[in-house]
């Protein structure tokens, strides 16, 4: 099926992949009267969701659940990179590395051009970048152009590492220190628009292909072929059947599984308004300090804001939903990346911030504690008659790997992820032909139009949800309609990020308030 095909049509009209509250009814009172699907996940980030669109492209009938909105989890606090692993093969994976430039070249090139953008990295040579270390991310840069070569990956798609003069340097990223800048290396690699709106792509292509996509229904116990749900929305639970149940609940799946032994890892982003870093058109990269291959990255967005990550901490105890930003892990960031520009940054640069866990898996018994950086991100795979399978470890650049792991284990069909387009793909080139504005195209490919299709009818979408940011009223609209959102909480923290600055989300509430109340849910019976 093409990418048109489950886009589906505009207006009122059935959407096969439109999420929407009748359709979960619907589907959940399926499973409770009995309905008993090949696979049962759990967890609905980019590991459950890519899991149940393997499956059902396969054949297979496949229910996701997740315990809340889609993506509520890791997979919505990463750096929101699609990378070929070049920190993997700075410590010696090349397997991992070369995993990670074939998934990236896949996901860039046939299944998601509308929703992962080539970005440019910076990493200057100035008093503040060590000799040893810029030549290290040179010498880096040319392997996994090797690797980028060796993959298939287009050269227009990612060109390939250069070094550029001063003036070139910091015409990309104006903040660049100019004290001893010699030049700088330009290397460029995969950055998602959006990792909570790839996901949302995954889940809804997977309902385009007969996915039952169940969010907000928690699962309290799991069996082999059984699982204990609750619907949080009802408080009403049931026990589910299945052919078999899968976990893939990320740095939970230990509270379901006692099997799996994690040593999570606490990952921290800050968000800089774009101005703090002369509104950069490239990421910039910056050493830490003690490490010869470990960088922090400052990764300018869509909406004028810049990122700044990562942290990679070791947690004790239980991984709670959400954690803020210490200032031990603010005060890290802005060290590291002040090294390298004209001014230091402040904590006053800093509008917003948060953090995520990463669910790496522990060493074998007996094994030396390693930092969790060191960990590998390889991926898990646990699978007996007596229990569930659950997977854990692995990456979002890889999560369509790890899907097929998992399917491989129930189906003797061949995976065919690596040619479905998402909703809303097309081909990279054909993208600046949408007729709709930039910036829908680039947050919705080829689906922008529809969204311009609810503006015609309501112009009151066009306007802003907030001053000053281009987030446009129709997308909460649209998110309503085809996303399966139900709260503000879902449209300003998950299909939107308005809410990763506290101002802006308090100044959107009323806006996201009006358009759940003024939008009519699209049928999908």
């Amino acid at each position: 099926m093409s990418a048109s095909a489950v886009r589906g049509p505009g207006g009122g009209r059935d959407v096969p992949s439109a999420l929407t509250a009748v359709r979960r009814r619907r589907e959940l009172e399926r499973l409770a009267e009995g309905w008993r699907p090949d696979l049962l996940v759990v967890g609905a980030g980019f590991t459950g969701a890519g899991i149940a669109l393997d499956a059902a492209l396969r054949g297979l009938s496949v229910a996701v659940v997740d315990r809340a909105d889609l993506a509520s989890g890791t997979s919505r606090w990463s750096s929101k990179l699609v990378h070929g692993g070049l920190r993997y093969l700075a410590g010696g994976d090349l397997a991992l590395a070369r995993e990670s430039a074939l998934e990236r070249g896949v996901l860039m090139e046939r299944v998601a051009p509308h929703l992962v953008r080539p970005l440019p990295f910076v990493t200057p040579l100035n008093a503040g970048m060590p000799p040893v270390s810029g030549a290290l991310a040179g010498l880096g840069y040319l392997a996994g152009n090797a690797l980028r070569l060796s993959a298939g990956t287009s050269g227009l798609t990612l060109p390939g590492p250069r070094l550029v003069g001063p003036r070139r340097a910091r015409a990309m990223v104006p903040a660049i220190g100019r004290p001893a800048l010699r030049g700088a290396w330009v290397n460029t690699d995969g950055q998602l628009v959006d990792d909570v709106r790839a996901v949302v792509a995954i889940a809804r292509t997977a309902a385009a292909f007969g996915a039952a996509v169940l969010p907000h229904v928690a699962v309290t116990a799991v069996g082999a072929d059984r699982a204990d749900l609750v619907d949080a929305r009802t408080g009403e639970g049931f026990e589910a059947r299945a052919g078999r149940v899968v976990v893939a609940a990320g740095a939970w799946s230990d509270a379901l599984d006692d099997r799996v032994v994690l040593r999570p890892s606490k990952g921290v982003h800050l968000v800089l308004d774009g101005a703090a870093l002369g509104h950069p058109t490239a990421a910039v990269a910056a050493p830490v300090p003690g490490h010869l291959s470990r960088f922090v990255f400052a990764l300018p967005q869509l909406d004028g804001r810049v990122y700044l990550g990562l942290t990679d901490d070791p947690v004790s105890g239980a991984v709670p939903d959400e954690a803020p930003v210490l200032d031990a892990e603010r005060d890290f960031l802005l060290d590291a990346i002040s090294r390298v520009l004209d001014r230091p940054l402040t904590p006053s640069d800093v509008v917003g911030g948060y953090a995520g866990y990463r669910p790496l898996v522990a060493g074998g018994e007996g094994a030396a504690p390693a930092a969790t950086a060191d960990l590998s991100r390889a991926h898990l795979v646990l699978d007996d008659p007596d229990g569930p399978i659950t997977i854990v470890g692995g990456k979002l650049t890889t999560y369509r790997r790890m899907a097929a792991d998992v399917v491989d284990r129930v189906s003797d069909r061949p995976c065919t992820t690596d040619r479905q387009p998402l909703v809303g793909a097309l081909p990279r080139r054909r993208l600046p032909d949408v007729p709709a504005r930039p910036w829908l195209v680039a947050r919705y490919g080829g689906e922008a139009p529809d969204l311009e299709a609810l503006i015609a009818a309501d112009p009151w979408l066009a306007g802003p949800v907030v001053d000053g940011l281009p987030h446009l009223r129709v997308e909460l609209a649209f998110a309503v309609r085809r996303e399966g959102a139900t709260s503000v909480a879902d449209l300003l923290d998950r299909r939107t990020r308005i809410g990763l600055v506290a101002s802006d989300r308090d100044a959107a509430v009323p806006i996201a308030e009006e358009v759940l109340a003024r939008t009519p849910p699209l049928r999908t019976d």
